[in-house]
C-alpha cells in the first residue's frame, strides 16, 4: 500500500535516553493542558477527542499513569497559570528539504526567534506559513514493533483495516497503520483492545514525497538542525520530507 512511512526519518526510535524521555513527557503535558484548555475544561477523553489523541500518545511513549493523573489535575485546577499557545512555523533545511516546526509556547516571540535562529545557524532559512505544509497531510499514524516476529504481517493489516484504518505497510519489523485525523482514536482504541502495542501513536504530518541529501556538510547540518529543534522546550514536534536511507 503507501510507500510513504519513513517512520524512521521522523522520529527517534526506541531506546532514547532517560533524559529525552523527560522532555518527551514534559512537552505532553503541555500538550494535555492546552487540549483540556481548548476543550471547555474537559478532563474527559470520552467527551474530549483531542485530550484522548494526546492520551494514546502517552501511553505509547510509557509515560506512567500517575504523570498523566497529575497533569489532567493541574490542568483542571482553578486559576492555573498555564498560558500556552500553539504556533506552527515553516521552514527550509539544508538542500531545500521541507521543515514543519509545531511548537506551544507562553511567549510568541522568544519562540519566533529561536526557531528563526535555528533554521540561520544550520543552513536553512525560516519561510512563511504555507512554503511547505502544501506538501504535507495530517494522518493518523499508529506503529506496532514486530522486532521479536510474534505477528503475522497480514493479521495485522485485515485487523487494522478492520478497524477503520484508511492504510497499512509494512517495512521489515515495523507496521504503520494509517488513519484518517477524526478515525484515529477509534482505530487506536479497537487495536489496544485486541492487545497491540504502538512504538508510537499520534497525529502526523506526512510528506507526499521524500528528498535526499547527498552533500556531507548539508547532512551534518540537517542532523543538527533536527537535534537543535527537539531539544528546543517550546519545539513539540518537528516533521521533514529528509529521505535519510
Amino acid at each position: 500500500m503507501s510507500g510513504h512511512s519513513k517512520w524512521h526519518n521522523i522520529q527517534k526510535t526506541k531506546g532514547a535516553q532517560d533524559a529525552k524521555r523527560a522532555a518527551a513527557f514534559t512537552k505532553i503535558a503541555k500538550e494535555m493542558i492546552v487540549a483540556v484548555k481548548e476543550g471547555g475544561g474537559s478532563t474527559d477523553p470520552n467527551n474530549n477527542s483531542r485530550l484522548a489523541t494526546i492520551i494514546t500518545k502517552a501511553k505509547a511513549v510509557n509515560m506512567p499513569n500517575d504523570n498523566i493523573k497529575r497533569v489532567l489535575e493541574r490542568a483542571a485546577g482553578a486559576g492555573s497559570g498555564d498560558n500556552y499557545e500553539a504556533i506552527t512555523y515553516e521552514g527550509y533545511g539544508p538542500g531545500g528539504i521541507a521543515v514543519i516546526v509545531e511548537t506551544m509556547t507562553d511567549s510568541r516571540n522568544r519562540t519566533a526567534g529561536s526557531v528563526r535562529h535555528h533554521f540561520d545557524k544550520f543552513g536553512g532559512n525560516m519561510g512563511t506559513s504555507g512554503c511547505v505544509s502544501w506538501n504535507f497531510s495530517k494522518k493518523g499514524v499508529l506503529v506496532i514493533d514486530n522486532e521479536e516476529e510474534e505477528l503475522e504481517e497480514d493479521n495485522v493489516m485485515m485487523d487494522a483495516l478492520d478497524a477503520g484504518a484508511s492504510d497499512f505497510e509494512a517495512d521489515g519489523n515495523v507496521f504503520t497503520v494509517y488513519t484518517e485525523p477524526d478515525d484515529f482514536n477509534a482505530v487506536a482504541d479497537a487495536l489496544t483492545k485486541k492487545g497491540y502495542v504502538f512504538e508510537s501513536a499520534q497525529i502526523e504530518q506526512v510528506p507526499s514525497e521524500y528528498k535526499k541529501l547527498e552533500n556531507p556538510e548539508d547532512i551534518e547540518n540537517m542532523e543538527k538542525l533536527l537535534d537543535i529543534m527537539e531539544d528546543d522546550d517550546d519545539v513539540q514536534n518537528v516533521w521533514h520530507n529528509w529521505d535519510r536511507e
